[in-house]
């Protein structure tokens, strides 16, 4: 399709048919996946769970695909994709199962590993897929559309609690019972997703892998490293409190999970939406100035909460600070798979991946203990505890962002 007709019909006409099904088809495991968070960090603060219990779960989550994701990265590279991406999305159903069936802390954390196992198989075979079946004339409007369609089933999951109040007072039912019927619910019909991904790859035939000298040697990786080493400074900010929206609304404004979940699920929308204009900024302005330009401006939007005197105000200023950061997403996905030697995109991708969730899961423990502990005070700048991993993870964001524009500004995409 030439450059004029896909302008025509739409930012995602160039995007090969093939990856579209297969985008379509993950869409119940991100419904899924967004009760989940939002079960997780709103709903178990309410019923007694600590938000360091809260942080653990997602430690634990990120230790097991930190330990699962190298190995499973080089099996992709070498033997191909496509069990890969069935598998991962195959383990998150039973993941989900858990969490609808027990409160036993114990079992959580056993189900929060193996869905760190599952994500670490997807990690190590979905963006390395999707670059595969792409070229550099349309991977960004696959990356954006891949980001946008996961990002609204996640956000559309992350809202199911508003129907609860209703059905609480319609069945008498207790509301965690509703929530755990939810879980077995969505945990079911996630097994649609790896069954559909199945029938749409059972007959495809991967291209053997490239066989180069260079392959495991540092000059093959050393741009798609240093990118993720730079990376993973913003993860470290992002776990400091990002992960623990929920919780902190809860903490700071009293507001349950029937409400945060919409707002949350809100968020996903504008992010997702905010993501359409991805690739047209980075046609218009350059694929990596774009990335800078979006994550740099949200900084200024995520300081302000720190001081925010009211939750409407916190949450108009998150919606903006979400569509900025979330924009570049996918054009970093793009950027690193176009640094990154085409036979080892499944392990770049992995070890970005890992690099960035060491520290986020880190701070996200961090972030918990700080929103649970009044020890943090700093009264002095005229925040509280709840308040401080706002101005930590600006402050490491810009460190990130300041390091990969030193570093990046001038690299272009090979392949």
């Amino acid at each position: 399709m030439s450059e004029e007709a896909a302008a025509k019909h739409g930012v995602w006409a160039p995007v090969p048919p093939k990856v579209r099904l297969l985008i379509l088809a993950t869409v119940m495991n991100g419904f899924a996946f967004g009760y989940f968070l939002i079960y997780v960090t709103a709903f178990m603060p309410e019923i007694g769970f600590t938000a360091a219990t809260v942080a653990i779960i997602f430690g634990i989550e990120g230790i097991a695909l930190v330990l699962a994701g190298i190995p499973l990265a080089m099996l992709s590279d070498r033997f191909g994709r496509k069990w890969f991406v069935i598998l991962g999305s195959f383990v998150f159903a039973p993941t989900v199962l858990v969490f609808g069936l027990t409160l036993d802390v114990n079992l959580l954390y056993a189900a929060a590993a193996l869905g760190g196992v599952g994500e670490a198989a997807l990690l190590a075979s979905w963006n390395a897929m999707i670059a595969d079946l792409t070229d550099l004339t349309n991977r960004d409007a696959a990356f954006s559309l891949s980001f946008i369609v996961g990002t609204a089933s996640f956000s559309l999951g992350s809202a199911i609690p508003l129907v609860f109040g209703p059905i609480e007072s319609a069945t008498g039912l207790s509301p965690l019972s509703v929530h755990s019927w939810a879980f077995i619910v969505l945990g079911m019909a996630s097994f649609s997703s790896p069954a559909a991904l199945w029938l749409l790859l059972r007959k495809h035939v991967e291209r053997p892998p490239e066989r180069r000298t260079d392959g495991l040697k540092l000059g093959g990786m050393r741009q798609a490293l240093k990118f993720s080493v730079f990376n993973s400074i913003i993860g470290l900010g992002a776990g400091l409190i990002i992960p623990l929206m929920g919780t902190w609304l809860w903490l700071k404004f009293a507001v349950s999970d029937e409400y945060s979940g919409p707002f949350l699920a809100l968020s996903g929308l504008t992010i997702a939406f905010s993501a359409v204009a991805s690739p047209r900024l980075s046609k218009k302005i350059g694929l990596f100035p774009a990335i800078v330009a979006t994550a740099g401006s949200s900084t200024v939007f995520m300081l302000s909460l720190a001081f925010v005197p009211n939750v409407f105000a916190a949450g108009g200023l998150y919606l903006v600070r979400a569509g900025l950061m979330n924009m570049n997403s996918p054009l970093m996905d793009s950027f690193l798979m176009g640094i990154t030697p085409p036979n080892r995109r499944g392990l770049a991708s992995t070890i970005n991946a890992v690099i960035w969730r060491i520290p986020n899961n880190a701070s996200t423990i961090v972030g918990g203990y700080i929103l649970t502990y009044s020890f943090f005070d700093v009264n002095s700048i005229g925040i509280s505890h709840l308040d401080l991993p706002w101005v930590l993870a600006t402050a490491l964001y810009l460190v990130g962002i300041g390091l990969l524009y030193v570093n990046f500004r001038d690299v272009k995409p090979a392949a």
